[in-house]
């Protein structure tokens, strides 16, 4: 299944996604805000809709290649791992920002190993509403994922809530046929990635 899972788009979106994140960490540990250190242990379920991922998820790389991307349909699976997360306080108001860094496996459910990274770049209210928006990595290529949650405290201890969603790409495959006269070719299809909806769970400790 050597192009099924391993679709990255050119090497140069990712190292300009990579670039942009970079920037904007950069950019913001260079500020004079406090900031507050936290990281702790995420655990969840993805739904992928139908494509090469969820292909995988089915069939492993047992996929036959001849078959047409997305033609085993959506696909759930479980996520874990590990959140990173910086506060930058601004003096007491009402908003702070935050910066997040999120490892994630999918898959051990079934044997699999489907790694991710995001980086989340948003705000958090005092009352525990949280949105944000960043770039993530993952065998399937580079995308970007939009998040909303909630924060809820038990004195020291964080436990957020999040829904996340991250939009699939149109893309062109192609399948090996034959035509009429019985000369072998390629006959091109369109495919989606397959856009991903997960829920995460997680906790934390403040200091």
């Amino acid at each position: 299944m050597k192009n099924k899972i391993m679709n990255y788009k050119e090497n140069k979106q990712i190292l300009l996604t990579l670039f942009i994140t970079m920037i904007m960490m950069v950019a913001a540990l260079s500020t004079q805000a406090q900031i507050e250190k936290l990281s702790g242990p995420r655990i969840g379920m993805t739904l992928i809709t139908a494509g090469p991922v969820a292909d995988f998820l089915h069939e492993g790389f047992d996929f036959d290649e001849n078959d047409r991307y997305g033609s085993t349909g959506d696909a759930f699976t479980t996520q874990y791992g590990w959140q990173w997360e910086s506060r930058f306080a601004d003096g007491g108001g009402e908003i702070v920002g935050i910066v997040e860094w999120i490892v994630l496996v999918a898959g051990m459910e079934q044997g699999k190993f489907l790694p991710s990274t995001t980086s989340i770049i948003g705000a958090r209210t005092n009352k525990g509403l949280e949105f944000g928006v960043g770039p993530n990595l993952s065998l399937s290529g580079v995308g970007m994922v939009f998040g909303v949650g909630y924060n809820f405290k038990s004195g020291n201890l964080n436990l957020p809530v999040n829904i996340a969603f991250m939009p699939g790409r149109n893309l062109t495959g192609n399948i090996e046929t034959w035509d009429n006269d019985g000369n072998y070719t390629y006959e091109e299809y369109d495919y989606n990635s397959g856009a991903r909806i997960s829920i995460m769970i997680g906790f934390n400790m403040s200091k």
